[in-house]
């Protein structure tokens, strides 16, 4: 590991609304906010909104900035990208938001049923061909349902047709309340303030002449979800890693994948 990473995951210990609790640590006795976020740490009733896949926390504290009647926390494994948030929001001194460092697959060991009012899923890796890791799809909407509130919203946005595409085909199919639906975000006029927080790569996106879809669907506790069983036609252009994207039509071709 790098001093960098090092460093960074360092200074991060000492980043009070940073909580680094692997699988491991759970283990010796559970996380002691869960069902206490809003008593011990928010010291507020206000909603509880997660940035999932935060990467480096832009849209996490983008949104703590802007929106400050609601409490943001994003959740991400990588340490060394989420300290670019943690350390922003510690310079401006914000206080309703925090990082957690965790497997999104084990929220439901770090929220209370219902003590999550929102879902943010930003720009995640399409998973176009394992649907189990897809977070959008019924698998992980299970999970949402144990700690969001009866009725909690997720918000997708995405880059990718695909995912997009096969989020919609989810959500009508297990009749979902669809709010808002865009496949060109920003020349659909929808995009209000809330949603024209944009990251760094969101940017380099639109720049290389992609649109930004966007989905907004309330997930109710009541309805048995099913797995659409459909085949949609893959992006044509490859997504890299939070870094360089290939677009056939705007970028080079040759471009390595990091």
């Amino acid at each position: 590991m790098g001093k960098n990473k090092l460093r960074k995951f360092s200074e991060m210990e000492q980043i009070d609304f940073v909580f680094q609790y692997p699988w491991a640590e759970l283990q010796k006795g559970g996380f002691p906010l869960r069902g206490r976020w809003h008593e011990d740490f928010f010291h507020n009733d206000r909603p509880i909104v997660l940035e999932l896949g935060c990467g480096k926390g832009e849209y996490t504290v983008g949104l703590a900035e802007a929106f400050e009647d609601r409490n943001y926390i994003g959740i991400d494994i990588k340490g060394a990208r989420m300290w670019t948030g943690a350390t922003a929001a510690r310079d401006r001194g914000m206080k309703n938001v925090a990082f957690l460092r965790t497997d999104i697959e084990l929220l439901p060991y770090f929220f209370a049923p219902g003590e999550v009012a929102e879902i943010w899923i930003t720009f995640p890796d399409p998973q176009m061909k394992k649907v189990r890791k897809r977070l959008t799809s019924t698998r992980f909407m299970e999970l949402y349902r144990k700690v969001l509130v009866d009725g909690g919203i997720v918000n997708l946005k995405t880059d990718s047709p695909f995912l997009y595409t096969y989020t919609g085909i989810m959500a009508r199919e297990n009749g979902l309340g669809i709010e808002c639906d865009t496949s060109d975000l920003y020349a659909s006029g929808m995009a209000t303030d809330i949603l024209k927080i944009r990251t760094f790569y969101e940017q380099q996106w639109l720049d290389r002449g992609l649109t930004i879809k966007y989905l907004r669907f309330a997930l109710d506790h009541g309805t048995e979800l099913k797995e659409p069983e459909v085949e949609i036609e893959h992006d044509t252009y490859r997504s890299f890693s939070r870094g360089e994207i290939q677009c056939p039509h705007l970028c080079n071709p040759k471009v390595t994948k990091k």
